[in-house]
């Protein structure tokens, strides 16, 4: 794994957070770092995508029915497609059980979307 991708919760544990890329302020992003930063805040800058993950984020369980964050004013196959498209950006995890599909936010995903828009500079010897 590089320096720089989302760590699986089984490799390093929930609690470590790997950026997928590097912060802002530790130089230009190359052109790889750009394009996997600019799938995830694409996926997000949808008002409905948005409150989708937001709701899967802030559900009190960790996860969310798909049954539970359907309100958002469109319909079951809109719903579907945006949740698709979270999934696809690497924001969301999925798991189909029975008839219904529940739905988590990736691990370290957030924290490591705030890291590289820390605008902090970068340690020596980082």
């Amino acid at each position: 794994m590089s320096k720089y991708e989302v760590a699986e919760p089984h490799v390093l544990g929930p609690e470590v957070v790997v950026p997928c890329c590097p912060p802002i302020a530790a130089g230009e992003l190359s052109v790889p770092d750009a394009k996997r930063m600019a799938v995830m805040f694409k996926a997000l800058s949808d008002p409905v995508r948005l409150r989708l993950f937001s709701k899967v984020a802030s559900h009190p369980a960790g996860e969310a029915c798909v049954c539970d964050i359907m309100d958002v004013g469109v319909s079951q196959p809109t719903v579907s497609h945006h949740l698709k498209k979270l999934r696809e950006a690497g924001l969301l995890t999925s798991e189909r059980r029975g008839t219904w599909v529940y739905y988590r936010v990736a691990p370290s995903v957030v924290a490591a979307m705030s890291a590289m828009l820390d605008l902090r500079p970068a340690a020596a010897g980082s």
